[in-house]
């Protein structure tokens, strides 16, 4: 599908944001794991978190959605079924990872397979830890999905030191801890994102080398009854366009404000955007508020290489807002948007010099030469089926004076199925 992108004069009204996807895909696996009934409020209808349920039907758990509440009736640690035909994890990392962690540690004979897109992106971060511990895990060409898993002889606990910044790497690990008898530890020197822990309640201790996180079967999985927060990564996208059009005023509600999420915040108050963070309350065990972001004169930035982990999903849609602030905006540390559905550093790149922008390509990141007067050009943008890449590159070319076309822009789905109704709702 390509998406014809009018001009916008600016940006304003109020919008609700989609479910925090990576909070779904954790409720619906963490409530399977648990040995009572689940009801999750506010579920994400994205393709991704619909993959996830899909396989655990499959693992025979019993998962129903009526609108946006899904009630899942959990099997404990040893209560999946092997699965008649492969868990198909469409273009979803999140679910592959995760829910190979805890197939590996059950030791559920299964095969995980997924899209093209999917199928590219290596495995092996998370296959080695899992081997290590004693489970079986196998892919193709020693990577790739397809993945197959079969019986282990039990788990074996291990200290796995963090080499990343990965939420879904330290996942994968202390899921498949779940099902040893002593505990695994994960040890985390750059805080990556906090959900898994806060979700499964698991001990977080510090120490010299970082912070330490266990997980055993002694772990009491507890049922996850709650509303999933809105997604921070959605909000992201309204609190650029909003800062970079004069005149824009939006409010954002249920916007999920964990502070291992929101590093893109930090970075758009030192560009100089103007917000404000307001109702801040609980959902479950996850803060959020709501977001007022008006328009504003934007200054480059240097962002620390630490805040990357938990903006990496953000950086795309911050290089768009870099283009409109003056000055020379450097990323580094952010080699890890090469492994992402596409390489994220390479079609910015692109995406940016399309539009007329002035960018310099590094290794681990972009240095984008910003105005405040900065008007892109009418332009055709490739998303490579990446939907990060199609919503950025929407806003972008909003900001236009001339119509633009977004190529394959049914991707957005993938996160967020409203984006292009609340495109249209939102601009004036």
């Amino acid at each position: 599908m390509i998406q014809e992108v009018l001009p916008v004069s600016r940006f304003s009204g109020t919008v609700t944001v989609p479910p925090d996807k990576s909070i779904s895909h954790r409720a619906a696996l963490f409530a399977a794991l648990s040995e009572e009934e689940s009801t999750i409020e506010n579920y994400s209808d994205a393709a991704d978190p619909q993959s996830t349920l899909a396989c655990l039907r499959q693992l025979g758990v019993s998962a129903t959605q009526a609108g946006d509440r899904v009630v899942i009736r959990g099997v404990g640690r040893d209560g999946f079924t092997i699965p008649e035909q492969p868990l198909d994890c469409g273009n979803s990392g999140t679910t592959m990872r995760l829910l190979g962690g805890i197939v590996a540690g059950a030791g559920v004979s299964c095969t995980l397979t997924g899209d093209e897109s999917l199928s590219a992106r290596t495995m092996k971060r998370i296959m080695d830890p899992l081997l290590e511990m004693g489970c079986r895990i196998r892919g193709r060409e020693g990577r790739f999905a397809p993945l197959t898993v079969d019986r282990h002889k039990g788990v074996k606990e291990i200290s796995f030191p963090l080499p990343i910044a990965s939420a879904q790497l330290k996942s994968a690990v202390l899921l498949a801890g779940l099902f040893g008898e002593k505990p695994t530890e994960v040890v985390e020197k750059v805080q990556s994102r906090d959900h898994t822990e806060r979700l499964l309640g698991l001990r977080c201790e510090p120490s010299p080398a970082g912070t330490v996180i266990r997980s055993s079967r002694e772990d009491v999985i507890p049922a996850q009854n709650y509303r999933i927060p809105g997604d921070f990564s959605a909000a992201s996208f309204w609190l650029a366009a909003g800062s970079i059009l004069a005149g824009s005023e939006l409010t954002l509600r249920n916007v999920g404000m964990n502070p291992t999420r929101t590093a893109a915040l930090q970075i758009l108050e030192e560009m100089g955007a103007d917000f404000r963070v307001i109702n801040q309350r609980s959902e479950g065990r996850e803060p959020v508020a709501d977001i007022e972001v008006r328009s504003a004169k934007l200054r480059a930035v240097k962002p620390d290489p630490s805040l990357v982990p938990n903006c990496i999903d953000e950086l795309p849609i911050l290089m768009v807002a870099m283009c409109f602030a003056g000055g020379s905006s450097v990323i580094s540390g952010a080699e890890e948007l090469r492994h992402k559905e596409t390489d994220r550093l390479s079609a910015m790149e692109e995406i940016l010099r399309r539009a007329g922008a002035s960018v310099e390509a590094k290794p681990d990141g972009l240095v984008i030469h910003g105005r405040t007067d900065f008007r892109p050009l009418g332009a055709e943008y490739p998303t490579w089926h990446d939907h990060r890449m199609a919503m950025s590159a929407a806003i972008l070319a909003s900001a236009s004076d001339k119509p633009s076309l977004i190529q394959g822009a049914e991707c957005t789905a993938i996160s967020y199925p409203a984006f292009w109704d609340h495109l249209t709702f939102l601009s004036q």
